[in-house]
């Protein structure tokens, strides 16, 4: 996840920790740079590109939710134990990387083989080189923040000096050189050199593969978003040419062939196919090195220089740290049903010294619950970096079997900052499964990654017990206290006021950046209200046969919602909330427009008694009841308030303002029953009525708290008299003031 903190609960968090700051005192860290100098831009870069060599489509440039189910066969079919390989090995990386960490530079030898899954020949393949989108103010990462006013997490600025780039140095095939072209499949400035089109002298026959000899040249960038440097601490992520994604009919919505290929946006992440990396780190003596993968052989040295050695296979990415401030590593393992002994490293700077066991904890604990909610961990190792103080960007982000966390200082348990470290270590984890395992194209459908993992972060966080205290550690040592729940607090950030963009939408074509971050919290509060309908072991068991069916493979939109409805048997349910939810972007909002409770008194006219019609008056009436009055409290001395000898006819108005949502209304009265109706209709409104001997006292809508994309839930309740203990559904007075400051920040 490319958020330092989700945004939905980074924001929602901070601004907890602001009321918690007005409390206590706050201070802030002041900011260190340090500059290189920019390298400048290969003399190709604007070399018009040709037509490509064999007419294969690129994936539209506004391609988002799929609608369509994949075919059974899609990727090779579903993968199993009799299967020699986890993975369908699509792509092989042989890479030689050495760092030097006084330039922050990085010379690249690669050895790409790939193959072509497809029925047609390839002559023209399509390759990411992410790291351009730091190497100026025009690449489409940037543009976006100009010209649409996105933003990155804390948007550090990008000063003289900061710059970053990827050169390709030399391309060729058994020999021939391969020419290249910078391409722009979303229609991005021509000034964006994130994706290059390789025209091939030999072509790649079905079924066969090919091999490119690749030499790059990195500049990393100071760490401003996802990779680069600070110091000596270097995150390299996004850093090798990378092929794109060749689908075929039947994957994703495909109808043919097509390569999938986008722009590197400030809203996006990646996808990539599975496959094999074998790759050399040489790094200065005295530098700590992490990578995905295992170090398969000791560390060799050679003038000063020390290379290690990475392989991981059935991955689809790759990425590594070093830095000469590390401090001795701490270790763990995790030995689960189903998974290897799997060896868990922690790397973190001196500073951060108190970070490494929570995080090692929330790490194992983590590869725990996914591996019995979802299915066993399919890899021997996992490494966890915190990074250093002024590299806060280089948290929160994953790759496989390698992910950031955050860096908490003078952490204290039980507290914003431990929560924090918590929850980042295990959303980081969580993508090893979404991003990583089931490997959805977080372009196109980033809910597949960045929405469904952060509903089954805060699940663990919920059978964990955890909520977030926004009252400071002193203040609860004198008895005040306040936990919110992580659900409740998710959904300050899920844009449910006036949503504006679909959940299924692609991470780029958005309203805002706000329209981009709901993704995480709406997705979650939209799977909570869901599994509210489907019950949670239903839920739980078709997730176990998504991860099953997909794993390894890249499952659409459409591929979720089928097995959510093969596993229920509910397709009338699950088909409602995706068309409202996910395909389109609906408002929920229902509310208790009119509550009340009035007793059935006598009133003045005629009547017909016996054959005679006979007139009683207003004055005769009012007597006759203050005489029944009188009898009633005789007869009954001890009888509760507004109790009496008539009977009450109490009215509930619901009114409907946005998407239907199936709702029970329970109305409690005055001798402790209720009465529960469902309201599961498609009506923008309902009456219900009841006449019974004694008076209500309060009515509510959603009383077991299922549907939490409700805009307002202040409205969903209703007394007759104002009663301090019937407004209860959320928590305190100070919850809902809490509640209302996060939905206030997260606006903005």
């Amino acid at each position: 996840m490319h958020f330092l903190f989700p945004r939905g609960l980074q924001r929602a968090v901070l601004a907890v920790a602001c009321v918690s700051a007005l409390l206590t005192g706050c201070s802030s860290d002041k900011k260190i740079t340090d500059a290189v100098a920019p390298s400048p831009l290969a003399a190709s870069v604007n070399t018009p590109a040709p037509p490509s060599l064999d007419g294969i489509a690129l994936a539209p440039p506004n391609a988002r939710a799929v609608a369509v189910s994949s075919a059974p066969t899609a990727w090779g079919g579903e993968r199993t134990d009799a299967q020699a390989t986890l993975s369908d090995r699509v792509v092989q990386y042989d890479i030689a990387a050495t760092l030097d960490p006084i330039k922050h530079t990085i010379a690249g030898n690669e050895k790409l083989t790939w193959r072509n899954r497809s029925n047609v020949p390839v002559r023209s393949i399509y390759v990411h080189l992410y790291l351009n989108a730091f190497e100026g103010s025009g690449s489409t990462f940037y543009t976006e923040r100009k010209t649409r006013g996105f933003t990155f997490r804390s948007d550090v600025e990008t000063e003289d000096g900061d710059w970053g780039h990827i050169e390709l140095k030399s391309v060729s095939q058994g020999g021939a050189a391969v020419p290249w072209y910078f391409v722009h499949p979303d229609e991005g400035p021509d000034t964006d050199h994130t994706v290059v089109r390789m025209d091939l002298p030999t072509a790649v026959a079905p079924g066969k593969s090919t091999t490119l000899d690749i030499g790059f040249f990195n500049q990393l960038p100071r760490v401003v978003a996802r990779t680069g440097y600070f110091g000596t601490f270097h995150l390299v992520g996004q850093w090798f040419p990378k092929i794109a994604v060749l689908e075929l009919p039947g994957e994703r919505g495909a109808t043919q062939p097509r390569w999938n290929a986008h722009e590197m946006h400030l809203h996006s992440e990646f996808y990539a196919d599975f496959g094999s990396y074998d790759v050399k780190i040489t790094v200065p003596k005295g530098y700590t090195v992490g990578a995905t993968g295992e170090e398969t052989s000791p560390a060799t040295e050679k003038d000063g220089q020390i290379t290690h050695r990475f392989v991981q296979n059935d991955v689809h990415d790759f990425a590594w740290t070093a830095d000469n401030r590390t401090a001795p590593v701490v270790e763990g393992t995790y030995n689960g049903a189903g998974s290897p002994v799997v060896t868990v490293k922690v790397l973190f700077p001196p500073e951060y010294a108190d970070n490494a066991q929570p995080a090692l904890k929330a790490a194992i604990d983590s590869l725990a619950y996914f591996s019995q909610t979802l299915g066993p961990y399919p890899y021997k190792t996992l490494t966890v970096v915190i990074p250093p103080f002024n590299a806060g960007e280089a948290g929160g982000m994953e790759y496989p079997t390698f992910i950031t966390a955050d860096s908490v200082k003078d952490l204290k348990p039980d507290t914003t900052g431990s929560y924090l470290l918590d929850f980042v270590t295990i959303h980081e984890f969580g993508h090893g499964y979404f991003y990583g395992i089931l490997a959805s194209n977080e372009f196109e459908e980033p809910m597949l990654d960045e929405g469904l993992n952060q509903y089954w972060d805060l699940r663990m966080l919920r059978e964990r017990g955890q909520a977030i205290h926004p009252i400071p550690l002193a203040l609860r040592k004198l008895g005040m206290d306040l936990k919110l729940d992580v659900f409740s607090i998710e959904r300050a950030g899920a844009d449910i006021r006036e949503p504006s963009d679909a959940v299924g939408n692609n991470s780029w074509d958005r309203y805002s950046s706000r329209g981009y971050s709901s993704v995480y919290s709406r997705t979650a509060t939209t799977m909570h209200d869901l599994e509210e309908r489907l019950g949670k072991d239903v839920t739980e068991k078709a997730f176990k046969a998504y991860y099953k069916r997909w794993k390894f493979r890249h499952p659409s939109i459409a591929d979720l919602r089928d097995v959510l409805i093969e596993v229920s048997g509910k397709r009338d349910v699950v088909e409602t909330v995706f068309a409202q939810q996910v395909y389109n972007a609906t408002r929920v909002d229902d509310r208790i427009e009119k509550f009340t409770s009035i007793e059935e008194l006598p009133q003045a006219g005629t009547a017909n008694v016996n054959g005679s019609w006979v007139e009683e008056t207003e004055k005769q009436v009012k007597k006759r009841i203050s005489a029944l009055r009188k009898e009633f409290k005789k007869a009954h001395p001890d009888a509760a308030k507004d109790s009496g000898p008539f009977a009450y006819r109490t009215t509930v108005n619901l009114r409907r303002r946005g998407a239907p949502m199936p709702q029970e209304l329970v109305v409690k009265f005055a001798d402790g029953s209720t009465e529960t109706v469902p309201w599961d209709n498609t009506s923008r409104w309902e009456r219900f009525s009841w006449v019974k001997p004694v008076k209500a006292i309060s009515a509510e809508l959603d009383g077991k708290r299922q549907n939490f994309l409700d805009f307002s839930k202040i409205d969903d309740s209703s007394t007759i008299e104002a009663d301090r203990s019937a407004s209860t559904r959320w928590s305190t007075q100070i919850a809902a003031l809490a509640q209302l400051i996060l939905s206030l920040v997260v606006t903005l």
